[in-house]
């Protein structure tokens, strides 16, 4: 979508509002407090800490910035673009009610200034009240023009830079007659206090989410960030030294008006208050809505919010949802209270920007940015984010983590996609190819580590659903398959069509199965071809499967087939189909083994996996034994019994004594087995019977 109108360059686009909104209301109202409560030494702890997660969210932002053209939404686009849709959403939309609940917070320290500065008294109505008019004249302000409002932010950053010299200037005679270095008896928890500071950190946001009205935002988002991360954490830092050198800790705790009483020129300092609560508010007014207009335009939210007015495609709808969060943040009037929900809901965000930008540079095969950063640094982002998270309120974590979970869950659901796609491609492309490393050289040949991993050829998917089914029920969880559709074609003058396609399609019980189809000039030559090729290192299959051809035009073919498929030491079994299963009932297996064969643990291990299926795990299980030798039927007995006790299987095991009657082998299967609802003989069995 291509947008016309204003376009704004680094410095007004993205330093201005970033820095306004990172020197703002904790800075004013709340880091004398601070000081004064934690001491000098955790209170640089709570500076540092925030800046580490900001510091590192800011490079991840500068380098995605640069990688992608980075249009409206700031970082929810970034995240959306990277880990699709479904997670871009939910942390968009958190984003976007955190942004709406910072114009409540930064109001609220704008009235509790404009009521004092006035003797008015700081009651939670009046607060309510005057937020709540201030907060309608920069909705309205915003409304008319985010040209407009981002002017007012020059004036606002000459008075701040004003006030702050006034601050450090000012002489007075509220000394210390002790440093506070070390933390009050009477504090908050650290990270309690750590909380209310956070959301001064969090002012880079601003400038991200202005991507769509910026000229240039590879160039503008890098610099414009971290230019403002830099001189936010300088002017934290120099403030902390200077409030606690020059302070009494009982002045710092206990007098909200600290800053107007040292400053060298007070009016000064309530005209940088006012004006840095307000750049504040009108930072995330403009934010907030951008990012709801960028959900709605890729079809997360309702579609009026993607509707945007004039040449800028101002986001006028969308602005109204956000004056109705921030007045209903305003209603709550306790600015300590806001702080933390704020923080929380930046927290989160910054862990997975975080993690999108780890993510991106260890497995993005396209991810090619301009600015580079080490993976580490993101990753150390990430973790930082994901403890702080748990420390600061486990509660509203797991409560958090629920919503948004919710949320996920239900866009997920919606199916959406990016037809530019995502990052997870390279991931499972990733984490598959050192699967496979590992599986080269682990030990696969043992018994106990043996998998199915099943080439099958069903043919089409809705012709032989018993074949898929039989073969979904082989594989359990552990296990995999791959589907093959052969399609003869005797003038075909290759042995395969080079063109072969794979699918992904659905089966009866609407699971989705990958086929690969071939035209052949065989159906039996393309099965011994497959057989020899398919599979890659580490992941062999060592299993067929297929329905049992009765009605072969070419059983001598069929049967040389079979031989040759054994030869390549492969696992075979074969399907002979007679009835559905009455899924009321309970279910019968008999395993037939002739005493003298190895496949007797091959038919255990199919045991194991048929009896994990939900269908057949509670079935009655017998393994059944021709004995032609009377004297060994008690040491069969054993040998059977102690197999089964090994694989942990449960089954009755039955000796038939052949030694007399000598009767036919298929006879007493036929036999004994005629009610049984699936039965697992071996294949000499049938071929010696023509069965």
């Amino acid at each position: 979508m291509s947008q016309k109108g204003n376009k704004f360059g680094t410095f007004k686009g993205v330093f201005t509002p970033s820095i306004l909104t990172i020197l703002g209301v904790i800075m004013y109202l709340r880091m004398p407090w601070i000081v004064g409560q934690a001491g000098l030494l955790a209170t640089l702890g709570i500076i540092f800490v925030a800046h580490i997660i900001s510091a590192t969210t800011g490079l991840s932002v500068a380098s995605i910035a640069t990688d992608k053209k980075v249009k409206t939404g700031g970082t929810y686009y970034m995240i959306s673009r990277s880990l699709g849709l479904p997670i871009g959403g939910t942390l968009g939309l958190a984003l976007f009610v955190g942004l709406s609940l910072s114009v409540s917070l930064y109001l609220i320290g704008f009235a509790e200034t404009l009521l004092t500065a006035f003797n008015f008294e700081q009651t939670l109505n009046n607060i309510r009240i005057t937020g709540t008019i201030i907060l309608i004249l920069i909705t309205i302000i915003t409304f008319i023009s985010t040209n407009l409002a981002l002017k007012t932010q020059f004036i606002i950053l000459l008075v701040m830079t004003l006030s702050l010299i006034s601050i450090f200037m000012g002489r007075h005679e509220f000394g210390p007659d002790t440093n506070a270095v070390s933390t009050a008896t009477t504090t908050l928890p650290w990270i309690a206090l750590f909380a209310i500071f956070f959301p001064a950190v969090t002012g880079f946001e601003a400038g991200v989410s202005m991507s769509g009205d910026l000229e240039n935002p590879k160039k503008s988002i890098p610099k414009g960030t971290i230019y403002a991360i830099i001189v936010g954490l300088m002017v934290y830092v120099a403030m902390a030294f200077f409030l606690y050198y020059t302070v009494d800790r009982d002045v710092l705790i206990n007098d909200s008006s600290v800053l107007l009483n040292i400053s060298f020129y007070a009016p000064l300092v309530i005209a940088g208050v006012w004006g840095a609560t307000l750049s504040s508010a009108f930072g995330s007014i403009l934010a907030a809505p951008r990012i709801l207009q960028a959900t709605a335009i890729d079809r997360i939210t309702p579609k009026i919010f993607s509707k945007g007015v004039g040449a800028g495609n101002e986001p006028r709808n969308a602005l109204l949802l956000s004056f109705v969060i921030a007045f209903a943040g305003i209603l709550i009037g306790e600015l300590n209270v806001i702080a933390r929900v704020v923080s929380i809901f930046f927290i989160i965000t910054y862990g997975f920007l975080n993690l999108t930008c780890a993510i991106e540079n260890l497995a993005g095969s396209d991810f090619r940015p301009t600015f580079r950063i080490p993976a580490w640094i993101s990753i150390i982002g990430a973790v930082a984010c994901f403890v702080i998270i748990i420390q600061l309120d486990i509660t509203a974590m797991i409560a958090a983590t629920i919503i948004l979970g919710g949320i996920f869950l239900f866009l997920k659901r919606k199916e959406l996609r990016l037809q530019s796609g995502d990052t997870w491609g390279g991931i499972w492309s990733s984490l598959a190819k050192y699967s496979l490393l590992k599986l080269s050289v682990s030990d696969n040949k043992n018994q106990q580590n043996w998998r199915p991993n099943i080439i099958l050829f069903s043919g089409n998917v809705s012709d032989r659903p018993h074949l898929i089914e039989m073969t979904r029920i082989l594989v359990g969880k552990q296990g995999v398959f791959t589907n093959f559709e052969l399609v003869e074609d005797p003038n075909d003058k290759h042995l395969f069509d080079k063109l072969a396609t794979t699918s992904s399609e659905i089966d009866q019980t609407g699971k989705a199965i990958i086929t690969r189809h071939y035209t052949c000039n065989h159906l039996y030559d393309g099965m011994k071809m497959i057989a020899r090729v398919y599979g890659f290192s580490g992941f062999e299959p060592n299993t067929i499967f297929m329905g049992w051809a009765k009605n072969t035009k070419d059983p001598e073919k069929f049967m040389t087939t079979i031989s040759e498929l054994h030869e390549l030491d492969f696992n075979l079994i074969f399907l002979n189909h007679k009835k559905k299963l009455d899924s009321e009932k309970s279910k019968t297996i008999d395993l037939w083994w002739n005493g003298n064969s190895r496949n007797l643990n091959f038919g255990v291990a199919l045991l194991k996996y048929i009896t994990t299926d939900q269908t057949w795990r509670n079935a009655k299980v017998r393994v059944l034994i021709v004995n032609y030798n009377s004297a060994k039927t008690e040491s069969i007995y054993a040998l059977i019994n102690q197999i089964i006790d090994n694989s942990r299987l449960i089954a009755n095991v039955k000796v038939i004594n052949n030694a007399t009657e000598k009767l036919s082998e298929y006879d007493i299967l036929k036999s004994e087995s005629a009610e049984t609802d699936l039965t697992i003989i071996e294949l000499k069995a049938l071929i010696s019977n023509n069965k």
